[in-house]
C-alpha cells in the first residue's frame, strides 16, 4: 500500500510534466512566445523536483540496501521529520526491515534451539565439505568422545586415529558401519552412521558417531552367560555319572580282588584306570563349578563407599605380599570426599583381581610399582586406576582380555576379568584397559 502510494506520486509528476510540456508545445505551434515565457519556469521547476525527487529517493534506496547487505535490520528511517514526498518510502523501508528482523530472530531463535538440542545429546555429530574436507560444524559431544578440542579439515582426524579416519571417509551416505575408535592406549566401538546434502552448489557429509561399546558388552556378557550355563549345566550332568560310576566299580574291584586272579597285574592295571577316571571326573567337575561362578551374581548390595576407604581396605589386605614381593603400592586421591555407589564387596574382588594381575606384571622388573588413583573424569564419571609399569600387552590382546576362558597366563583360568567386567555391569560402569608393550598397563573401573 506504502509503494503504490509512491507509484502513484511519480506518475502524478510524469503527467503534469507531460501536461505542461504539451501545453509549451501548443504555445511554440501557435506562436505565442509572451506566454511561453511564463511556461518554462514552470516545467523548469517540475523537471528539477522530479530529479530531487528522484535523486532523494536514490539515495535513502542506497541506505536500505547497505542495510540488507550488512543484514542491519535495526537501523530505522525517521518518517517524522523526512519530507512528505520520502516519508512513504521510509515507511515502507522500515516496515520491511521489522518482517526481515522477525525472520532473522525466528531462523536464529531455531538454530539456537537445534544447536542446544545438538550439546544435549550424547550422539557425536560432525559435519564437513566433501570436496575440501573443511569441518563445518562438530557438537561437544563429539569432542568429549573423540577427546578432540579442535579439527580444521576431516583429514586431521587421520593424525589422530588413522583406523577410525579410514572409516568415516569410506562411509557412504546412508549406511551403517561399527568402526573403533581409539583414546589414548585404549579403543571403543562407535557406530558410524552418515547423510549427505547440497546447498549453494556444495555437497556436505553428516557423520554421526554413537559409542555402542556398553551395549555391545552387554549383549556379549549376556550371550556368556547364556553359553557358560548350557556348557557347565551339561558338563555336570554328563561327568556327575561317569565320576559316581568310576567310585563304584573302584568299590567293587576292590571287593573282588580276593577271588579275582592278578598274576598278570591286570587288576592293579584296572584299579588304576578306574582311579584315573574319577580324578579326571571330579576334575571336569571343579572346572564346570568355577565358571559357574559368572552366572551367580545378580543384583549388587549398593551404598554410598568412599574411595578413600576401599584403598585403605586394599592397601592393608595386600601389604604383607608386596613388601614380600618389595614392590612399591602409590594412592593418589585429590579429593578425599571421592565415593562411589558400590557393593564393597564385589567392588573389593574386583581391585583385589587387578592387584594381584599388577603383581604378576611388574615381579621381573628392577623397580616395580602400582599406583591406585581415583578421580573424576571430564565426562564427570568417577574413575578408578589401577596401573603398573610391566611390560603391558600387545594391541591385538586387548579385545581378547575379558573373554572367558582367555588368559595371558600359563596357569590362568580366564575368569578373574570376565567375573570383573560382570560386577562392572551390574554397577551400571564399565572397565577398560590402557596398555602399550614396554610402558605398561592400566586398568579402569568406570562409574
Amino acid at each position: 500500500m506504502i509503494f503504490r502510494k509512491y507509484e502513484w506520486r511519480i506518475l502524478l509528476q510524469v503527467l503534469l510534466l507531460v501536461v505542461t510540456l504539451g501545453a509549451a508545445s501548443f504555445l511554440i505551434v501557435k506562436g505565442w512566445y509572451i506566454y511561453l515565457l511564463i511556461t518554462l519556469p514552470v516545467i523548469i521547476y517540475q523537471v528539477v523536483e522530479f530529479y530531487r525527487f528522484h535523486h532523494k529517493a536514490h539515495k535513502e534506496l542506497e541506505q536500505f540496501v547497505e542495510a540488507v547487505h550488512y543484514r542491519d535490520f535495526s537501523r530505522y528511517f525517521d518518517v517524522k521529520h523526512a519530507t512528505s514526498d520520502i516519508q512513504p518510502l521510509r515507511k515502507g523501508f522500515n516496515e520491511i526491515n521489522t518482517t526481515f528482523k522477525v525472520i532473522s530472530k525466528e531462523k536464529e531463535t531455531q538454530y539456537q534451539y537445534l544447536q542446544k538440542i545438538l550439546e544435549l545429546v550424547d550422539t557425536g555429530i560432525l559435519s564437513y565439505e566433501e570436496e575440501t574436507g573443511e569441518i563445518v560444524w562438530m557438537n561437544e559431544s563429539l569432542k568429549k568422545m573423540l577427546q578432540l578440542p579442535y579439527l580444521k579439515t576431516i583429514h586431521s582426524l587421520e593424525k589422530r586415529d588413522t583406523e577410525l579416519y579410514k572409516e568415516v571417509i569410506a562411509l557412504k551416505p546412508g549406511e551403517n558401519k561399527i568402526a573403533s575408535a581409539h583414546q589414548e592406549r585404549s579403543a571403543f566401538k562407535v557406530l558410524l552412521s552418515a547423510t549427505a546434502f547440497q546447498t549453494d552448489g556444495k555437497i556436505y557429509k553428516l557423520i554421526a558417531f554413537q559409542n555402542v561399546s556398553e551395549a555391545l558388552d552387554e549383549t556379549e556378557s549376556k550371550a556368556w552367560q547364556k553359553l557358560l550355563s548350557v556348557l557347565t549345566h551339561e558338563i555336570m550332568n554328563s561327568v556327575a555319572p561317569i565320576s559316581s560310576l568310576a567310585e563304584t566299580l573302584k568299590s567293587r574291584l576292590q571287593q573282588s580282588v580276593s577271588i579275582l586272579n592278578n598274576e598278570s597285574g591286570a587288576v592293579d592295571d584296572l584299579e588304576i584306570g578306574i582311579e584315573t577316571i574319577r580324578k579326571r571326573s571330579e576334575g571336569l567337575l571343579k572346572f564346570a563349578e568355577t565358571y559357574r561362578n559368572l552366572n551367580r551374581i545378580t543384583t549388587p548390595n549398593l551404598r554410598k563407599v568412599y574411595v578413600r576407604d576401599i584403598f585403605e581396605n586394599l592397601l592393608q589386605l595386600m601389604q604383607p605380599t608386596l613388601e614380600q614381593k618389595n614392590i612399591e603400592l602409590e594412592t593418589i586421591l585429590k579429593d578425599t570426599d571421592l565415593f562411589v555407589d558400590a557393593d564393597i564387596n564385589l567392588l573389593e574382588q574386583v581391585l583385589i583381581n587387578l592387584v594381584v594381575n599388577a603383581i604378576e606384571a611388574v615381579k621381573d622388573k628392577p623397580h616395580p610399582r602400582i599406583v591406585l588413583t581415583g578421580y573424576i573424569a571430564h565426562n564427570r564419571k568417577t574413575v578408578i586406576k589401577v596401573a603398573d609399569n610391566g611390560n603391558g600387552m600387545p594391541a591385538e590382546l586387548l579385545d581378547k582380555i575379558f573373554i572367558p576362558f582367555f588368559s595371558t597366563k600359563k596357569s590362568g583360568s580366564g575368569i578373574g576379568l570376565s567375573l570383573s567386567k560382570q560386577i562392572m555391569m551390574l554397577h551400571k560402569g564399565n572397565i577398560q584397559v590402557q596398555s602399550a608393550e614396554g610402558e605398561g598397563t592400566a586398568f579402569l573401573l568406570i562409574f
